[in-house]
């Protein structure tokens, strides 16, 4: 019975062993295993056939004019050649041995390669959408379409803030493509890129998106993609995987020229709404205020009494603009603009930009530790107007020094009140520390400390008589027409 046990112990673990090798040759030698790690990976192949005879390469063509050859007058570009390489003037046609200069004799303008970008047919009738860089300027711009026929393109618009164009070919029963949601766009979803690289055309890059509500214009955010755009791309689709496209290949983050892994797309949603009013009117209606802002950054919203830091502070307000008719003031801080709150100062712009120029709105301001709600009429955005500098400061007649706030001040004159439209404040004729270190330079003018006026140097001295010094305080200050916050801790 022992052996027979021994036996049929013996004759188990082979059968284990031979179960277990089995096992370790089948993830060896089948691939199954790998198949599935590459399950997940897309195929761009079907997307491509359906979105790629929608994507055109745009050539754009500028007049130069060419001056007439006089006499045996060196070519510029030739003098500059040798200047760069040799370190030395070209030889002069009088020179004995020197190489006669003989060039056309052209007094005409000549039509020169302009650029080279991308674009996507909007509609079957033959409107195209591109970015505005690629034909601002041009004196012909010429569409190619995937099928290698070319045409004349006509630019019905252009708007230079979102970097949206739109031209039109005369053509129709077009392949237009398929306009996406861009809310439903998600960090980390794969997407795709068609366009004319160094006028490469038709060229394919994928990638995916790598961040959404990228601030880095005035009027939009972007799409941030690792998709590969280069010089060429400009214009054309970003495409998700159901073959929409949802944005504009626009910008690259790059120190080299080239790509760098950094891309970013105009919001399909956004070209859009810019493109309807460039079919219809030619050019783009945006509201405005008339104000110049910055950021609330976490130190001046404490100092001030916000809950966080958040909204757009009023820096400078432009004379005779809504805003000033409104009753902003520099120094205000937005924080609410039609009952939508304003995150950063960025969301500001954007949302007035959008509003139809006449429109009455509300406005909710934070303005020395109150909120105030105002009515303003939403004015045409026009080129912006430079501000007028200050008058230079006068030389004080006899200055206050406040050790303790590291400033000496002195009363402003009238005329340097009207110069600057304010009712009062204290002009700083030097500072020292704490002053210096917080960014308060002589000329400046403070308006409020605390939260509080200061419309006088007797008005400023009895709060200075009060100060808390264990405590940083805001100090609102004004540089010319900009106003800005300042956050000062007093020597103790």
């Amino acid at each position: 019975m022992t052996c027979s046990l021994a036996l049929k112990r013996s004759i188990s673990l082979g059968l284990l062993c031979t179960a277990l090798w089995a096992s370790v040759l089948s993830v060896v030698l089948v691939q199954p295993a790998a198949a599935q790690v590459v399950k997940g990976l897309p195929d761009f192949t079907d997307l491509v056939e359906q979105v790629g005879p929608s994507v055109v390469n745009i050539r754009t063509l500028e007049k130069v004019a060419t001056r007439e050859a006089q006499g045996n007058e060196p070519d510029a570009e030739m003098q500059e050649f040798f200047r760069r390489f040799f370190g030395v003037p070209m030889p002069s046609p009088n020179t004995p041995n020197a190489p006669r200069q003989q060039r056309p004799n052209r007094g005409q303008p000549d039509e020169q390669p302009r650029g080279v970008g991308s674009g996507f047919i909007l509609s079957t009738d033959g409107f195209v959408m591109t970015n505005a860089h690629v034909v601002e300027g041009a004196d012909q711009v010429l569409v190619t379409l995937p099928d290698k026929r070319e045409f004349k393109a006509r630019i019905v618009g252009l708007d230079k803030r979102t970097d949206v164009a739109v031209v039109k070919i005369e053509a129709t029963g077009l392949p237009a493509v398929k306009i996406g949601d861009v809310s439903r766009l998600k960090v980390g979803e794969w997407v795709m890129a068609i366009g004319s690289p160094f006028g490469l055309d038709n060229t394919v890059t994928a990638g995916i998106v790598s961040a959404k509500q990228r601030d880095t214009g005035d009027y939009l955010s972007f799409i941030q993609t690792d998709v590969a755009i280069n010089p060429g791309n400009s214009g054309g689709p970003l495409i998700n995987m159901r073959g929409e496209v949802v944005g504009i290949n626009s910008q690259i983050y790059s120190r080299s020229g080239g790509f760098m892994g950094i891309s970013f797309a105009i919001p399909i949603d956004e070209a859009v709404r810019v493109s309807e009013q460039l079919r219809a009117t030619g050019k783009v209606q945006r509201g405005r205020l008339g104000v110049q802002i910055d950021q609330v950054t976490k130190e001046v919203g404490e100092s001030l009494g916000l809950s966080k830091a958040q909204g757009a502070l009023v820096r400078g307000v432009e004379q005779g603009s809504p805003a000033e008719k409104a009753g902003i003031e520099p120094g205000d801080i937005i924080l609410k603009f039609e009952g939508k709150t304003i995150e950063k100062s960025s969301d500001l712009p954007r949302m007035v930009g959008n509003t139809k120029p006449g429109t009455r709105s509300t406005i909710q301001v934070w303005r020395r530790g109150n909120l105030k709600d105002m009515a303003i009429s939403v004015g045409e955005f026009e080129a912006e107007k430079p501000l007028k500098k200050a008058a230079a400061p006068e030389k004080p007649q006899a200055g206050v020094v406040y050790k303790v706030l590291g400033l000496t001040v002195s009363e402003m004159t009238d005329a340097q009140k009207k110069e600057l439209n304010l009712r009062g404040g204290v002009r700083v004729d030097a500072v020292a520390e704490p002053a210096a270190r917080s960014g308060i330079q002589e000329g400046d003018v403070i308006v409020s400390l605390a939260n509080v006026e200061t419309p006088n140097v007797q008005a400023l001295e009895a709060m200075v008589a009060k100060l808390d010094r264990s405590k940083s305080m805001s100090l609102l200050i004004r540089r010319g027409q900009w106003a800005q916050y300042t956050v000062i801790r007093p020597v103790r």
